[in-house]
């Protein structure tokens, strides 16, 4: 599970994998009474709900509750989505109005995010990218068939526990190693109390029991690296060959197929939220996601004489004393210091850039008084 690099994971052209083309009404896409007040409090007459399945360069496939259209984004939406940065993602809600052309809508508001799984976007930007929007269930794909990235998984682990969802670890491949005795025991030792399932897509073994996480017309998004397995998971969970599946590099890492995310039908219930392989997953304000990840390091760091703490060479270090009594892998604390380090970066780089925001808009506002007072 790649964690770090630079790239773009997808495209930004148009939907190449399976885009659904009509909708099987709100119910079967999540909707409930709680989604239903929540579009009421928007109170804009003549709108109806839909819900984002695809996103791409001429705007979005949403489903409502009998079709499929495009949703775009009004003028004032797309100049404050460029601002900000804050644009509709791929599982968000929305309401939209029917435009004269015939299968296409306007995007008027988007309802309030029960969840979402975010990171810094790629490159040197301080801006969030939201991955997945409004998903129960995030299962993190890993393959058998190479070494295990331990401090990657971590990295997810902390993201998913941020973005609101239940995490899950998959493990894929299985056909392909002798025993995953090893890789469970070291994924556990990191995952806490999320669940682990050993499954083989090219014989379905452990499959049926990820089925039980679409129960209730739930959402689950796959995420993880190219070449885990993630297409030919949703490709068995669906009973067809819909998904593209590329072939493995003989260095284990894998070729993009899907360029896009996409919402896709699960025959029996539920839907799956197909992600490109992400090539880098910075963090976004994860420090919650970091505590629930790392919290068996977070309880010794309680004990530490000093509450400023690095867990370094301080005297009266608790974590250290563990480490030295073998009772904490040093590894697993130098993972921890790094994303603790990084989502520090990140609070000093925002704040810097806040300060700047400021200066700007008050020096925009003396430049305003100075013009209107000329004029008077």
């Amino acid at each position: 599970m790649t964690s770090r690099g630079r790239g773009a994971d997808e495209r930004d052209d148009e939907p190449t994998g399976p885009v659904e083309t009509t909708s099987p009404g709100l119910a079967r896409l999540g909707w409930d009474d709680d989604w239903a007040a929540a579009f009421a409090a928007l109170d804009v007459p003549g709108l109806e709900p839909a819900r984002i399945a695809a996103q791409h360069r001429g705007g979005y496939t949403a489903l409502g509750d009998v079709d499929a259209f495009l949703a775009l984004l009004p003028g004032r939406l797309l100049r404050h989505a460029r601002r900000t940065g804050e644009r509709p993602a791929v599982g968000d809600w929305v309401g939209v109005r029917r435009l004269p052309e015939q299968g296409r809508a306007s995007i008027e508001g988007v309802l309030p995010r029960r969840s979402k799984f975010s990171r810094r976007a790629a490159g040197e930007s301080d801006a969030e990218q939201v991955v997945a929007a409004n998903v129960d269930v995030v299962l993190l794909v890993l393959a058998l068939d190479v070494e295990l990235d331990v401090r990657g998984l971590e990295r997810y682990l902390a993201t998913a526990h941020e973005s609101g969802a239940s995490p899950v670890v998959v493990l894929t491949k299985a056909d392909l190693v002798p025993d995953a005795a090893d890789a469970v025991t070291a994924v556990r030792q990191v995952a806490g109390d999320v669940p682990v399932h050993v499954i083989s897509n090219r014989t379905a073994v452990g499959v049926d029991a990820l089925r039980g996480y679409l129960a209730g017309d739930r959402t689950v998004a796959l995420l993880g690296a190219s070449g885990v397995g993630k297409s030919s998971l949703v490709n068995v969970l669906l009973g067809e060959e819909r998904q593209l599946v590329g072939e493995v590099r003989a260095d284990g890492s894998g070729r993009h197929t899907t360029t896009h995310r996409a919402l896709i039908f699960v025959p029996g219930g539920g839907l799956v939220l197909d992600t490109p392989g992400m090539r880098e997953l910075q963090l976004w304000e994860a420090d919650e996601g970091v505590e629930a990840t790392f919290a068996d390091v977070e309880e010794l760091a309680e004990e530490c004489r000093f509450p400023d703490c690095r867990h370094e060479s301080e005297p009266g270090c608790a974590v250290q004393d563990a480490i030295a009594a073998g009772e904490l892998d040093e590894e697993r604390v130098t993972g921890y210091r790094a994303l603790r380090a990084e989502l520090e970066e990140l609070a000093e780089r925002q704040e810097a850039r806040a300060r700047l925001e400021h200066g700007r808009a008050e020096r925009a506002s003396r430049h305003a008084a100075r013009t209107q007072a000329r004029r008077s």
